[in-house]
C-alpha cells in the first residue's frame, strides 16, 4: 500500500466536497473508513490523518501565498 499515493487521493477527495471536508475535521477516523470502505488498524489510520491534515495545511498555506503575490504585483 503506498500511503503518499493514498493521501494524495484522499486529499483530493476531501478538498472537492465541502460536506466531506466538515465530516473529517469532525471524526476523521470515520470520515477516512467511510471514504475507503475499509476498517483500518488505528495505527494506519492515525498515519493517514496526519498526513491529509498536512497536506490540506500545506495546500492552504500555498493559497494564502499565491494570493499575496497579487500584493506586489506578481501573478
Amino acid at each position: 500500500m503506498d500511503i503518499k499515493k493514498m493521501i494524495e487521493e484522499l486529499v483530493e477527495k476531501i478538498q472537492k466536497d465541502p460536506d466531506v471536508l466538515k465530516k473529517f475535521n469532525e471524526n476523521p477516523v470515520a470520515c477516512l473508513e467511510k471514504l475507503l470502505d475499509v476498517d483500518l488498524p488505528d495505527e494506519q489510520v492515525e498515519k493517514l490523518i496526519d498526513g491529509i491534515k498536512a497536506k490540506l495545511t500545506l495546500d492552504k498555506v500555498g493559497d494564502i501565498l499565491g494570493g499575496l503575490g497579487g500584493l506586489f504585483g506578481k501573478k
